[in-house]
């Protein structure tokens, strides 16, 4: 049952993106097209579980043991930038085209507050290693599931007729704000 209750929370009522607001750099920069929304969410799906896991290790078995706790932010955000730097490689090499749209967003991923956040999070409610890596992947998939939704919005608001003072970015705002207020509507459910 706490598996499928961490689930529910990172994907719904826990959403890093549109219940906690971590994260909206990228959800803004990069929604615009469906086709580079799935490549971030991808690209921060594979980060925030390998962060996760390697942060559960790191911490539990040498910033504890030698009560180094205090270090855990700049240790946490160490071993986020080298997964990031090895993702960027990656999909440079093997994807230049998701690399030239993604563009300034991929190498962000470093300094994306949900990635950081779901690290710190995971050392705050005690998980073990496996509800560490849940709670990162889950939590990656409610990012994924948030700025994939927001660019079908994005996409469809862009061929609909809109007010001139609300073109572009205002209106984009106002969809987000409002995927926000549905989002919190599953706060209300209790597992």
């Amino acid at each position: 049952m706490t598996i499928i209750s961490i689930l529910i929370a990172a994907l719904f009522t826990e959403n890093f993106v549109m219940v906690k607001f971590l994260g909206i750099c990228p959800f803004l920069g990069v929604s615009k097209k469906t086709e580079t929304a799935v490549g971030m969410g991808m690209a921060v799906t594979f980060v925030m579980a390998l962060s996760s896991m390697i942060t559960y290790l790191v911490n539990h078995y040498l910033l504890e043991p030698f009560q180094l706790e205090y270090l855990q932010t700049i240790v946490f955000i160490l071993i986020i930038a080298g997964l990031v730097q090895f993702v960027e490689l990656f999909v440079k090499k093997s994807m230049p085209a998701l690399y030239n749209a993604l563009g300034i967003y991929l190498p962000l991923i470093t300094t994306n507050c949900a990635v950081l956040g779901v690290t710190l999070l995971n050392v705050q409610y005690g998980y073990n290693f496996l509800y560490s890596l849940l709670y990162g992947t889950f939590s990656a998939l409610g990012f994924s599931l948030a700025i994939i939704l927001f660019s079908g919005v994005r996409e469809y608001i862009s061929e609909q007729s809109v007010p001139e003072p609300f073109r572009g970015f205002p209106i984009a705002l106002i969809s987000a704000g409002l995927m926000a207020i549905a989002f919190m509507g599953f706060s209300g459910f209790s597992i």
